[in-house]
């Protein structure tokens, strides 16, 4: 989510500038009332809520003015420079900013991997941004904003017809219009937009070019919301949203070819009430879904039944007790419900590429069921001591026909979305944050997945685990400010192993991997508003080359050297 109106999973994390982020706060559990699913079409698919949320909110306000210049190098020829200004002009408050990065990168396949490079795979990604906001008469809870980010990342594949050209543009846009103290209207509407087209050539008899290919698609998503403070702290939401989206994939080996061309509506309307009585909080929700795809071309044909559309009730509830002042439990219960995507049904291959060599990329399937779930959650939060948090959660998934990607073939490398059977995913979390000393800071966290696919129909995919899911993960980091203006961070990533297949006979393991970070830096001056720094970033200290699905593979130790100008 972007300031509550939902984003790609995929796509604008990678997309948005982190230097804007104000904050992220994170919602397990449940959240398919207040949050509607994304009508994302492309890679990522439809993306439903049923076991949490992330919401990214960006900065404001600027009470001072700043501007940040910042320069890097590193490996694989890698440079860049970023430029961020913010300030205030009376009740005005904006950013303006962009960034640029290039490099030569470097060969990310396995040995004798389908990416077959023959040299480096160099890319360059660029960014602009801005945003303003328009505190009316000098309210804050009264205000206008609009934002807008557009990504370009372009490139190619280690050979010289296999090239890349990826353009984003997200945009979002909100106006909150205080009734008074306790009554709140808020709107928002935003733009998203995402246009990616690639080469192909005839490797391995020759570097021609063999065809281009393409995906376009479009969404735009609305939510229009009243919230209601009332009886000591409680508060009643009701709301509406809005999604349209349009999607079209095609090939180009001189003429241009449609494979697939859709367009998908989604509107809900929803309500939730927090109740606040003593030291408990009551939740309960719910929400009507209507979802329709108009299907023009499926898999480079016209389809049968053009026309498809689903309408649910979904709900989610749940209570907090606060037992002590720095002691919560919890738990929250909700239903979901997700539609399969066109690019899941129609693919970016036709059916008759299977196997195909160089043909690269993702086959149809026009027999996929939507997928229906319910998840719930229960934990609790501890704060013993001012410097010490530890937090317990456990949760059970349970998802019905639920889609899932499976490998179909390493080399060309193809995949492909199935119905899995009915699925169960069961385990539980552990958090520790401690700060021993108030210039060190540390976390760690673990968490225990156990997944299992029930399917009597299909007895190699009964009983088997679900596609890249790993048993076991976790992170452990501390942050420090040391002295001489040193800041340290070092961060450790630990992965279980995986399967890329729902056939416990065909598919593939990959074993578990850790990753070790570090970032360094050392403030050479500091005075006033201004100050001047130099850092390194650490990727992978211990070289760890660790094998990936789809024959991917972890290039290795990188590092990142630059400098920070902060006025």
């Amino acid at each position: 989510m972007l300031e509550g109106l939902p984003i790609d999973v995929f796509v604008e994390p990678q997309a948005l500038e982190m230097l804007v982020v104000d904050r992220i706060e994170v919602q397990r559990g449940p959240a398919a009332v207040l949050y509607p699913n994304y009508l994302g079409m492309d890679f990522a698919g439809n993306q439903s809520p049923l076991t949490g949320t992330t919401n990214i909110f960006l900065k404001e306000p600027f009470p001072e003015p700043q501007t940040i210049l910042d320069a890097y190098y590193g490996s694989y020829r890698t440079f860049g420079g970023r430029f961020l200004h913010q300030q205030s002009l009376g009740n005005v408050h904006f950013f303006l900013g962009a960034s640029l990065e290039d490099s030569d990168y470097t060969n990310y396949g396995t040995k004798d991997s389908w990416l077959n490079m023959i040299d480096n795979p160099e890319y360059q990604k660029t960014k602009f941004y801005g945003r303003t906001t328009w505190f009316i008469d000098g309210n804050e809870r009264h205000k206008a904003s609009f934002f807008v980010n557009r990504t370009n990342h372009h490139g190619d594949a280690g050979r010289p017809k296999r090239g890349f050209d990826h353009d984003y543009w997200t945009i979002h846009s909100a106006y909150q219009l205080p009734f008074s103290e306790t009554l709140t209207a808020m709107a928002k509407i935003g733009y998203r937009n995402y246009d990616r087209s690639w080469e192909e050539d005839n490797y391995p008899a020759d570097l021609s070019l063999r065809e281009k290919g393409g995906v376009r698609q479009e969404i735009i998503p609305a939510d229009l919301s009243v919230a209601f403070e009332h009886w000591g702290g409680s508060l009643l939401t009701v709301g509406t949203d809005f999604q349209t989206a349009s999607y079209k994939t095609y090939t180009d080996p001189g003429l241009r070819s449609v494979i697939n061309d859709a367009n998908a509506l989604q509107y809900g309307l929803y309500a939730q009430e927090e109740l606040v009585w003593g030291r408990t909080i009551f939740r309960l929700g719910g929400r009507y879904a209507y979802t329709k795809h108009d299907v023009d071309r499926l898999g480079g044909s016209v389809p049968e039944d053009d026309s498809i559309s689903w309408n649910k009730w979904l709900w989610s509830a749940g209570v907090r007790h606060h037992v002590l002042d720095h002691l919560a439990v919890y738990a929250n219960v909700g239903s979901s419900f997700v539609a399969p995507s066109i690019h899941s049904v129609g693919g970016t291959l036709r059916s008759s590429d299977r196997g195909v060599p160089g043909k690269d990329g993702r086959l149809p399937n026009p027999d996929l069921d939507p997928e229906s779930g319910i998840g719930g959650d229960l934990g609790l939060d501890w704060k013993p001591w001012t410097n010490l948090a530890l937090s317990v959660r456990g949760f059970y998934n349970k998802v019905n026909d639920q889609i899932v990607q499976v490998v179909v073939s390493q080399n060309p490398s193809q995949a492909q979305d199935i119905n899995a059977g009915d699925t169960t995913s069961m385990g539980f979390e552990l958090e520790v944050q401690y700060r021993p000393t108030p210039w060190m800071r540390c976390f760690a966290n673990y968490t225990y997945t156990d997944t299992e696919i029930d399917n009597n129909k299909d007895p190699d995919m009964d009983g088997a685990e679900v596609p890249f899911v790993p048993k076991n993960m976790a992170n452990i980091g501390v942050d420090m400010d040391l002295p001489h203006d040193f800041k340290v961070s070092v961060y450790l990533h630990l992965a279980g192993k995986i399967y890329d297949s729902t056939s416990k006979k065909d598919r593939n393991r990959f074993s578990a991997y850790e990753v070790l970070n570090a970032y360094v830096e050392k403030t050479l001056l500091k005075k006033n508003t201004t100050s001047v720094s130099f850092y390194g970033q650490f990727y992978n200290i211990t070289d760890n080359e660790f094998e990936m699905p789809w024959q991917f593979q972890d290039p290795g130790f990188a590092f990142t050297g630059g400098f920070k100008l902060v006025f």
